[in-house]
This record gives structure tokens, sequence and C-alpha cells, in this order.
């Protein structure tokens, strides 16, 4: 065999040789390998026998001219041996690559000793946050955890979990490797948050680990979330975590735990001991596809060589990193096959890698791998686990490793959780007999209808009452589950209170002003009854009838003839008097009965409506504020008046900036009035249940006004994240919707019997609009415009019947004008007589056109009559053709 040509690197004052074999001819060329795992781990068992297995896979292929041989360092898990192993495997060894280091702290530091010798490392671990360009021949076989934290961070909101404990065990340099700002960036994207970090020394440097463990884990029992993520952790730090949670009891009722893969990985190199204590747990798996022909091929021969070497193990499915181990070696093999022997060329052909492996597709990008695997979500049941849901990069949920349309966006599996039931934890620490849920009431409130608490009758003994503490009652009964509670009454303000807890509000508020009232009067109260609009519709509507009436009558009826100023004021006289039935004067003609009988009936429902409306103005007291404008009080530096204890002072200080020598403190809902009485307060400023609260007292007496401030509301309050919160809002839903909400307020809020009888701000009597009478309207215009009409049409007819008959046989020598025909038919539509042409007086009085009604002329239609008519017209045709005969001549 030629001997392998040396390169020389200088690296901290120490010779690092890396060689590369030349083919010549048919000779077969060796190449060294250096591995750094944990050895003596299930994990580095795994790993050894999958690189040993590849690297004899490798060297019985005959059509090679490579020939591998595999040097294994045992890192105990601790950075600096890696380091050290790291330049033994180089300047001893020889190596043109180094594969494994389980932990990024060991692949950190052998980075920097690849780099600098110019030797390629291909590491199973990767940082949460990957920077490659910080150690140039550093290849990473495994990925960030951004798509992991946001795949736990939706299952955390999938079971509606707000607040979770984030356990780690601290890494080498003192910190969690960028995984727990992924995982807060994520939580919060979903509205959860984390309440406790528990973090656990490095296993390595404690002695007794069940103490150290069981004492960390002891503290948890101070936080209220059980909702447990253990972030990172070794294997052995994760047996001793796992046992001693179970023995103190936080694995079981309540509590949910999920681990990521850096746990989960393992799940299938764990014993039947281990997995027993992490029975209900979540995992998240990396995955791979157990289904392909080349992992078929590979899984006896990896039993059969694990199973030789180490056959005190129970279980023999391999490990995510045992794929890797075997896909690093195909990835070192294949980047050989070039024929060119140098660090850079063997990188380069590492980083041009692509193809499908065990572990799943393998391509870099940026010395990555250029996808996110999908992941698993697995539940640990019995002494395996059940695989629920897949998690797609940048998808989401789904029940299936890869098709869209199964894509969900929340978690659909069914979870067997650690106290063995389906029925999802709440996640909080739920109150007990010895640790019941002390509930804080304020002792002191101006308004004792919302909450009451006196002395019992033994010392000590509180009675709690009121609209606040029934309603709590009522809630309790309805939660699913017992709640064990205490009542602590609290003798201190609201914000003293309510900066116990945080909020959460079930009724809302605001802020109102109240003020005295005075009576309302006016001198036009007469015009109230109807709105503006309706008086000028009205009017018009009553003008409109004057003018038909007239116009109908003015022929026929000689009540309406004579001169204009009669006429009108006549008109006028019948047209109002109708509307109380008082006219005297007689209707000749049917159509004017018609309208007459029209406009009586749309005068009966106005004097009606207006009637009754003037009567409910003034038999219903009407009341206005005294004041009405908050600018007001502070340009007039008033006093103003609220209760001291809440935080309605600090709101009129800060917000609507009163000043505070102006603001009086009200202890009590009964002090109000008398503080109104003696002019010692102007307005009164209360929430918006106490507010309704008075006015149902003294709704005579106060009013409110100014616009309404929201703010929030009254609530019964819990701790940020309370599971307890959602449940009472949710019992508090089901109480309104049926109906028992509103009996509560019926019983503590009713109105005072002076306030029953309709006599508050809503009571008023609004004044009538047009929209009330429109279609009245409608009917009584359409009404006369018909009648108009048909007396036109009618005239008009026999106008045109008297002009054929006069004019009968008569050439007319002269064409008359448009507007002389127009003023004939003006006079005769408004005198009833026709104007003959030539003709200085008027022709006799036409036909009557009412005949059909009473008739009130009589007309000599014999034919003397009409022949002498007939003749003078003749007559002076024949007198008009012989002077324009002698004119010619």
């Amino acid at each position: 065999m030629q001997r392998p040509c040396r390169i020389t690197f200088v690296f901290i004052s120490l010779f690092l040789v890396s060689p590369y074999g030349e083919k010549t001819g048919n000779k077969v060329t060796n190449y060294n390998i250096g591995a750094i795992i944990e050895v003596d781990s299930r994990i580095g068992k795994e790993e050894k026998a999958a690189f040993e297995f590849a690297v004899q896979s490798f060297n019985n292929d005959v059509s090679n001219n490579h020939k591998l041989s595999l040097y294994i360092q045992n890192s105990r898990r601790n950075p600096l041996l890696a380091a050290t192993a790291a330049k033994k495997l180089i300047e001893e060894q020889e190596v043109i690559a180094i594969i494994g280091l389980e932990t990024w702290e060991e692949a950190a530091l052998v980075s920097d000793i690849g780099s600098r010798a110019r030797v390629p490392v291909l590491s199973f671990a990767a940082p949460a946050l990957i920077t490659p360009s910080r150690w140039p021949f550093l290849v990473t076989m495994a990925n960030g955890d951004s798509e992991q934290m946001k795949c736990i961070a939706a299952t955390i909101s999938s079971f509606n979990w707000k607040r979770v404990v984030v356990i780690y065990e601290d890494d080498a340099f003192g910190g969690d490797s960028g995984k727990l700002a992924l995982l807060s960036e994520a939580l919060s994207d979903v509205g959860s948050e984390i309440e406790y970090r528990l973090v656990l020394p490095p296993f390595s440097s404690v002695s007794n680990p069940n103490e150290v463990v069981q004492d960390e884990l002891i503290k948890l029992f101070n936080v209220q979330s059980r909702v447990y993520i253990v972030l990172q952790s070794s294997l052995p730090m994760t047996i001793h975590l796992f046992e001693k949670a179970k023995e103190i009891g936080l694995i079981g009722r309540d509590s949910a735990w999920i681990t990521t893969n850096t746990i989960s990985n393992y799940f299938d190199s764990f014993n039947s001991s281990v997995i027993s204590s992490m029975q209900g747990i979540l995992g998240i798996k990396t995955y791979y596809d157990e289904g392909t022909n080349l992992y078929k091929t590979f899984y006896p021969q990896f039993r059969r060589t694990f199973r030789d070497e180490n056959p005190e193990e129970d279980n023999f499915q391999p490990s995510v990193n045992a794929l890797r181990a075997y896909d690093s070696i195909r990835i070192i093999k294949q980047a050989m096959d070039s024929d060119e022997n140098s660090p850079d060329s063997l990188l380069k052909n590492i980083l041009s890698s692509n193809f499908t492996g065990l572990s799943g597709e393998i391509h870099f990008q940026q010395r990555k791998l250029s996808h996110d695997p999908i992941l698993r979500i697995v539940n640990v049941i019995g002494k395996s686990y059940n695989e629920l849901d897949f998690w797609l990069p940048g998808t989401g949920f789904s029940k299936n490793n890869g098709y869209v349309g199964y894509i969900s966006a929340d978690f659909t599996g069914t979870v067997i959780w650690p106290d063995g039931s389906k029925l999802v934890p709440k996640g909080w620490a739920m109150p007990t007999n010895k640790k019941p849920m002390i509930i804080g009431v304020p002792a002191r409130t101006a308004f004792e209808k919302f909450v009451k608490v006196e002395d019992g009758k033994h010392p000590g003994q509180k009675n709690y009452d009121g609209f606040c503490i029934e309603l709590f009652y009522k809630v309790v009964n309805v939660l699913e589950y017992v709640l064990i509670y205490q009542f602590d009454p609290h003798n201190g303000t609201y914000d003293e209170l309510v900066h116990k807890v945080y909020n959460k509000p079930y009724a809302a508020t605001g802020l109102s002003m109240i003020v005295p009232v005075k009576p309302e009067s006016s001198a036009w109260m007469f015009l109230k009854p109807f709105t503006t609009r309706m008086w000028l519709v009205t009017g018009s509507i009553l003008i409109y009838t004057m003018f038909i009436v007239w116009f109908l009558e003015h022929q026929s009826n000689p009540d309406f003839r004579g001169p204009w100023n009669n006429q009108i004021g006549t008109v006028f006289w019948f047209t109002f008097s109708s509307i109380f039935f008082a006219h005297r004067e007689k209707i000749y003609s049917n159509l004017t009965k018609v309208v007459v009988v029209v406009w009586l009936f749309v005068a009966l429902i106005l004097t009606s409506s207006y009637t009754a409306s003037l009567t409910s103005m003034l038999t219903v007291q009407r009341l206005e504020p005294t004041v009405t404008d908050i600018e007001w009080l502070k340009r007039s530096n008033v006093k103003i008046g609220c209760d001291g204890d809440s935080f309605v002072r600090t709101y009129l200080e800060d917000v609507l900036k009163f000043k505070s020598y102006n603001i009086e403190n009200i202890s009590s809902e009964y002090k109000y009035e008398g503080e109104f009485k003696s002019n010692r307060i102007a307005a009164a400023f209360l929430e918006l249940p106490y507010g309704r609260v008075f006015l149902n007292h003294y709704c005579k007496k106060f009013t409110t006004t100014a616009p309404t401030y929201t703010f929030g509301g009254l609530g019964f309050i819990f701790q940020k994240g309370s599971p307890v919160a959602r449940d009472f809002s949710r019992a508090i839903l089901k109480l309104s919707e049926d109906g028992t909400l509103m009996s509560l307020e019926q019983k503590w809020f009713a109105p005072s019997p002076e306030c029953s009888a309709n006599v508050t701000e809503e009571s008023k009597t609004d004044s009538l609009s047009i929209h009330s009478f429109w279609g009245l309207f409608i009917i009584s215009v359409a009404t006369y415009t018909v009648c108009l009409l048909l007396f036109l049409a009618y005239s008009l007819k026999r106008y045109w019947n008297h002009e054929e008959e006069n004019n009968a046989g008569i050439l007319p020598l002269v064409d008359e004008s448009v507007w002389n025909k127009a003023m004939r038919l003006a006079k005769y539509i408004y005198n009833g007589k026709v104007c003959v042409r030539g003709e200085a007086s008027a022709a006799p009085r036409v036909p009557d056109i009412y005949k059909w009604s009473s008739p009130t002329w009589d007309y000599d239609r014999s034919s003397s009559h009409i022949s002498m008519e007939n003749y003078e017209v003749k007559s002076q045709a024949e007198s008009e053709i012989g002077i324009q005969l002698q004119a010619h001549n």
C-alpha cells in the first residue's frame, strides 16, 4: 500500500496532519475516519453499532477502491473530553473527517479544532439558531429548533393552557443553547407564557443526582402551572427527573408533560422501567420513514449487530442518531469518489450530497440540512408510545405525514394523560381542602346590594350577601367540578384588592355622571305633540284642501263667489271650521263632498293624535338635568363626588383632568342625596352598575347625563392564566342564556315603588312625526288630485262641445291666437261662461255640467233661442264679408 501524503497544519503550537491517499493502478487506498460519541450510553451504543455496520457494508463492496478505518473516541458527554479526543484523532490517526457529537457544546469545541486543522466535522447536534459561518468546516446533520418550538406552542394553544413551566439541564456553557428564547417567542405568539424556569445542574457536576433533582422538583409545588415542558436533558438526568417527578406526585391528575426531541428521539432506547415513569407524557420526535426498502434492509442487520454487542438491552429499536450515523458514512463514501483528494474538495463534495437516507432527505445549504424535518407527536402508553399527529414545517398539524388534505389548525389526536384519563388536564394547581382557593371580598363597599359583609353570631364569623356573592354561588353550582374555596374579607381599597390578582371581568361597566333634575316647563308646550316637519306637512295639506274645495265650488256655489278677499276668507273658514265640524256653508258638488269626507277623516285622526300626545306630555312629569356638560363643571370650579375607595378618583384626576381639591370622597350611597341637597357637590361620578342602582331609588330627583366612559367591567378576578377564570366565563354565559343572571338582577336591582311607574327618562313622550301619518297624507292628497282631474276633464269636454255647436257651418276668416283661446278656456272654467268671437258680451251660460248632481241652474234650451243665436252670428259674418269686398273693389 502506498504511504499517504501528509499536509501539515499549525494548531496552537501543535502539528496536525491530515492525510489523503492516492490511487495508483488498481490498488486500494485506506482512509481513517474519527467518531466521537458517548460510548457508555444507550445512544452511543446504537451509534457505534450503526457506524460499524455501515463501514463493514462499505468495505465489503468489491467495486470500491477505498477502504475506511473507523476510530471511535468516548466523549462521556463532556465538551472538553470531546475536544481532546478530536485533537488525538487528527494528530495520531490522521483522520480525514470527524463524525458524531451528540450535544451542541461538544460540536462547538470540536468544530473550532476541525476548522483550524481543515478537517470536516459532521455533527449530529445543532444549536437552536444555526450560525454556520463561524465554523467553515462544520456540517450539521440536525436542524434548528424553530419549527419544534412552534409545534410545542401550537400544542399548548390547542389545549388552551396559558402558563407553562420549563425544565432544562444547564449545559456546559451555563445556558440552554437558545431553545428557551425560541420557545418563549412561540408561546407569546399563541397568547401563552412561561411562568417558571426550573434549571437543573449538569449531571456530571452532581454527586447525588436523586437528592438534587428531588429538591429542585419540590419547588414546583409553589408554582400554579401544572404544564411542564422538558426542554433539554441528558439521558441520565432524564431518568432521574421522571422517576422523582412520578414519586412525589407531579406526574398525575391535572398535570401535563411535554418533551422535546432531545429526549423523545430516544424513547425507543429507554428500558421498560424508565418508560413506566413517563406514562401519559407527550413527546416531539423527528420523523423518519420505516417503510422504505433501505430501512427494511438496515433494521434486521442493525438489530443483530446491536444485540450481539449489548445482550443486556431489552429494546433494539434504533434511534434517529443511529440512522444519522449510517447516513454519515454514506456521505463520506460518496465524497471520496471524486478524483480530487484535498480537505477543500472533500468538504465541497460533502456539501453537494443529495440523496434520501435512513434519516430523511440529505441535502445541504449553508452547511446545514436544507429542510426542516417532519415532526411526530407521540404519547407514551404502556411499554411504548402511540403516534398521534404530525407537524408539517410551515403548515401545521396533520393526521398524515405529508398530505395537505389532512391539515388542521389544532392538535387532533386523543391523548391518554398521566392519570390514565382522556379528559384534558386543567394544567393548573386546583384547590384542595388543605389548600382552598382564597376568594378576596371587599368588606367596605359604597353599594351594599353588590357585596355586603357582616359579622356573624360567633367571633370571627362573617356573613356574605349581595348580588356578586349570590352570582358566585350560582356559578360554582354550574361548574363541572367541585371548587374548594374560602372567602377572605378585605378592608382596603379596590385597587389594593385587584393588585393581588389579574383582571377577568364578568359585567361591562363605565363611568356615568349623576346630577339633580328639575321639572321641564315651556310656554310652547302646545307645539311639542308634533314635530316641526309634521306641522309643516299638516299646514300644506290644509292649504291644498282649501284650494281644491274653492276650485270645485267656485262656479256653482254662490258662497264661494264674490270679491277675492271674501272667497279666501270663506274657503279658509270652511276648511278650518270643518276640523271641529262647525262649518255652515252648503256643498253643491259631489266631488267636493268626496274631498270634504276625506278631509274630515284626516282632521279626526290628527286632532285625536294631537290631543292624546299633549295630554301625555302635560300629565307625565318631564325632568331635565341641571348640568349637562363636564367642561362646565371644570370651568365653574364646583365640587363633584365619587367613591373614594375605588379607582374612579384617580380616573377623574388623571383622565378627565378634574382638580383634586374639587373631588369629594363619599363613602355610602345614602350620603349622595344629602351632599346634593346641601349643594356641596354639583355632580357625582359613579360606575355604571352603581349608577343604575342609585337611579332606581332616586329616579325623580336625579338623572344621568353626559357620555358614558367605558373602561372594563365588574367581575370575578383570577390570576392570569387560571383555568378557573375560563370556566367561570363559560358558567356566567350559561347563566345569562338561561335567564338566571336576569333574575338575579331583577331581585337585587328592582326599582323602588315610586320609580316603577314609568316616570324615568325613558318614559318621556316623544313628539309625533310624519312617519306615523305618511300613509294617511298620501291617501288624502291622491283623492284630492283625482277629484280635481275629474272636474277638469268634464269641464273641458263641455267646453269643446259648446264650441262645436256655436261655430258649426261658419268658416273662420281670421285665425284666433293661442293666447285668446287659452284665456277663453280659463274664463269658462272660472265663470262657467263662453265668450263668442267678435262679441263684446259673453255668451249665455252653458248647460249645467253638474246635471247628475243636484241642479242649481236652469237654462232655456228652446229651438228659438238657438236659432236667434245662430242668426246673430251669421249676420255678423255677412257684415264682415261685405266690408272686405268693398275694400277690395
